[in-house]
């Protein structure tokens, strides 16, 4: 019985229908990105401001362009409205406006993962940092190709 029903379709012509794999930017944890200050607008809940500094703060913010900030600042009201509300039902509509704006902006990491986003994890930044260190160290050798200090070249197994 194995030739009943229509063959497969080719490999090929499955993949356009796929999510592409790979990673669309490498988020460094090390970029310093000026933290717009929240609009005067109300008297920010002090978990607002915390949630607000954590964003700006984060790996993510390095994709933020200018015009995003307007959007965030629309977010930060609804997660103050999340702090600040009265009643169950207020927070849980507040909880869901959030997890549909925070898809926007990359801050879970299902929303990195369709933006493909990708955190830097701590021992590739441990890595480049040595490089920079190593670079800086040979840089001001008197002798070309050494370091300044021998036991800079030494490493751990």
């Amino acid at each position: 019985m194995a030739g009943i029903g229509p063959a497969p379709n080719p490999s090929s012509g499955r993949s356009a229908y796929r999510a592409k794999k790979g990673v669309g930017a490498v988020l460094t944890r090390d970029v310093t990105v000026e933290t717009p200050r929240l609009p005067d607008a109300r008297e920010w809940h002090p978990l607002t401001v915390e949630w607000w500094e954590d964003v700006w703060n984060s790996p993510m913010a390095q994709q933020y362009d200018e015009s995003d900030k307007h959007g965030l600042f629309a977010m930060a009201m609804v997660v103050d409205d999340f702090w600040m509300a009265e009643t169950p039902r207020q927070r849980q509509e507040a909880s869901q406006e959030i997890r549909l704006q925070g898809v926007r902006f990359g801050l879970s990491p299902i929303d990195r993962l369709r933006l493909r986003w990708e955190v830097e994890k701590a021992d590739e930044a441990q890595a480049r940092g040595q490089k920079r260190r190593r670079a800086a160290e040979e840089k001001s050798s008197p002798v070309p190709g050494t370091v300044a200090d021998p036991r800079a070249a030494l490493r751990a197994l």
